[in-house]
C-alpha cells in the first residue's frame, strides 16, 4: 500500500495511525537492533504511540486532520527533533537533546506526521558510505554485506526495510541521492533555498538543504510539499508566492527534451541509463539532445575547498563547553581530516587561493546548468558513477570523494534533483538522477512520475 493510499485509509477510518507505528516499531525491532541489525535506527521516540493514538481520537470526532495523517517518519540524526538526541551520530554530541524542533519538523507535526525515531548516519554528514557513524556501520537492507551509500544512510535504509513511510535526510553533494539509489529508493534533494534549514546542523552552508525519502515519487511530493516554502528563521528560502504555492503532479506532454551529457559512469550502470532513456524516447514521444556542461569534471576538486572550509568553520561551536566533549578529542579520522584541511585552507585565504576560486568556479558550474535549462526540460543522469562496496572494504580516500561525482554538480548549480530506481546490477539497485532549473520541483516530479511508470 502507498503512503498516499494509507493516509486516505487513516481518514476514513479503515486502519489506525496506532496500528501503523505500532507496526513500523515491530519492523524496527526484529530487524534494526537484532537479528538482521541493519542498524538504520539510532533511537526511538517515547512518544510515537500516544502521538498516533491523539490522532485516531480526532478522526473519530470528526475532526480535521493533517495531510500526512498518521504517517510514520524517521529523521536524521542532524536534524533537530525536540526532546529527542540529536547527535549526529558522534560521541561529540551522545545524549545531547535538542530543546526544539527544526522548521520541517514543525510543519510535519503541524500536518500531522509521527516521528518514530531518529536514523543513523555518517558522522556530521562526513563520508560517503554509511559507515563513519560512531555508533556502528549501517547495512544495506537490499544486501547486508553491502554499504547503503551515505550520508543519510539511515533514511535510506529505513525506507528500504520498512521502518516507516517517509524519511528526511540532509544532502551536500549527494548526500540523500546516493544512500537513495544504492538502497532502491525514492531521494529528492530539493533547490538551494526550497526547504529552511532552521534547526539543521549542516556540514556546508553553501550547499545544504533537507529533503524527502519514500518508496514512490508521489510520497516523496507529499513530504516534500509540507516542508518546503519560505521561513523566517532562514535567508536563503524563497519569500514569493510562486515558490511558495502547492505542489501538484501534472501530466507532462509528449514534448519533453532529455538533456543527456557524455558518459561518467562505469560501462554496467550506464548502460542502465541508456537503456530507460531509448524506453522513455519510445514509450512517451520524449527527445533527447547531448548537452555539453564546461567544467563538470572538476566539480569535485571544486567542491571540497568550499566544504572543508565551511565545516571547519561550522565545528568551531563543539569546543566541550556548551555541547557534550570537544569534537577535535572524539571525532573520527573523516571528520578530524575535514576540520585539518578546513584549518589550512583558511590559513592560506589571505592571498584567496582556494576557498574564493572554488567559489568562483561554483558561480561558472551555476552558470553553465542555467545555459543548459535553455535547451532542455530535463538532464537525466546516473546517480552514482558506479556500484555500492562491501562493508570493510579498503578504499582510498580519492575513490571515496570521486564517488559524488555525478551528484555534486546539482548542489553546486543550486539545482533540484531526484533519484529514481533505473535497474538492477548483480542484484544491487541503480538510481537514476532527473535534474530541472532551480525552483522547478513540481515539473521534476512530474517528468519523474512518469518514468516512475514505465
Amino acid at each position: 500500500m502507498s503512503v498516499i493510499e494509507k493516509i486516505k485509509q487513516i481518514k476514513a477510518g479503515k486502519m489506525t495511525a496506532e496500528q501503523n507505528i505500532k507496526g513500523f516499531l515491530n519492523a524496527i525491532e526484529k530487524d534494526n537492533g537484532n537479528g538482521r541489525k541493519i542498524n538504520a535506527v539510532l533511537s526511538l521516540n517515547p512518544n510515537a504511540v500516544s502521538d498516533a493514538r491523539k490522532i485516531d481520537e480526532r478522526i473519530r470526532k470528526g475532526q480535521k486532520v493533517g495531510k500526512l495523517a498518521g504517517a510514520g517518519i524517521i529523521v536524521k540524526a542532524n536534524i533537530c527533533v525536540k526532546n529527542l538526541e540529536c547527535n549526529c551520530a558522534s560521541l561529540t554530541l551522545k545524549d545531547w537533546k535538542s530543546p526544539y524542533d527544526a522548521s520541517v519538523i514543525q510543519k510535519i507535526k503541524k500536518e500531522d506526521g509521527i516521528i518514530i525515531g531518529i536514523a543513523n548516519m555518517d558522522e556530521f554528514a562526513c563520508g560517503g558510505s554509511g559507515e563513519t557513524s560512531a555508533f556502528g556501520v549501517t547495512k544495506n537492507p537490499r544486501n547486508l554485506t553491502l554499504i547503503p551509500g551515505g550520508t543519510s544512510s539511515g533514511s535510506a535504509a529505513s525506507v528500504a526495510a520498512g521502518f516507516c513511510d517517509l524519511a528526511l535526510g540532509s544532502d551536500t553533494g549527494g548526500s540523500i541521492r546516493n544512500p537513495a539509489s544504492h538502497c532502491g529508493v525514492v531521494g529528492l534533494k530539493p533547490s538551494y533555498g526550497a526547504v529552511s534549514r532552521y534547526g539543521l546542523i549542516d556540514m556546508a552552508m553553501s550547499f545544504d538543504q533537507i529533503g524527502p525519502l519514500a518508496r514512490d515519487i508521489e510520497s516523496a511530493a507529499l513530504l516534500f510539499d509540507v516542508i518546503k516554502g519560505y521561513d523566517e528563521h532562514d535567508p536563503t528560502t524563497y519569500n514569493d508566492e510562486e515558490h511558495n504555492k502547492e505542489i501538484t503532479l501534472e501530466k507532462i506532454g509528449k514534448k519533453i527534451i532529455i538533456g543527456v551529457i557524455k558518459p561518467l559512469a562505469n560501462k554496467q550502470v550506464q548502460s542502465i541509463i541508456d537503456d530507460k532513456i531509448s524506453l522513455m524516447c519510445e514509450k512517451l514521444g520524449w527527445n533527447k539532445k547531448q548537452i555539453e556542461i564546461k567544467y563538470i569534471d572538476v566539480a569535485v576538486q571544486t567542491y571540497y575547498p568550499i566544504v572543508y572550509v565551511e565545516f571547519f568553520s561550522g565545528t568551531r561551536k563543539f569546543d566541550g563547553r556548551r555541547f557534550g566533549k570537544k569534537i577535535e578529542d572524539v571525532a573520527g579520522p573523516e571528520v578530524l581530516r575535514r576540520i585539518l584541511g578546513g584549518s589550512e585552507i583558511s590559513k592560506a585565504e589571505y592571498e584567496g587561493r582556494y576557498y574564493k576560486k572554488a567559489l568562483e568556479v561554483k558561480q561558472i558550474i551555476k552558470e553553465e546548468f542555467e545555459n543548459a535549462f535553455k535547451k532542455v526540460d530535463c538532464l537525466i543522469v546516473p546517480t552514482c558513477p558506479g556500484l555500492p562496496w562491501k562493508i570493510g572494504e579498503s578504499m582510498r580516500v580519492e575513490e571515496i570523494y570521486a564517488y559524488d561525482a555525478l551528484t555534486i554538480p546539482a548542489n553546486l548549480a543550486e539545482i533540484c534533483s531526484v533519484t529514481i530506481p533505473a535497474g538492477i546490477v548483480s542484484g544491487v539497485p541503480v538510481g537514476m538522477q532527473v535534474m530541472c532549473a532551480k525552483a522547478n520541483e513540481g515539473k521534476m516530479l512530474s517528468i519523474a512520475r512518469e518514468i516512475e511508470k514505465l
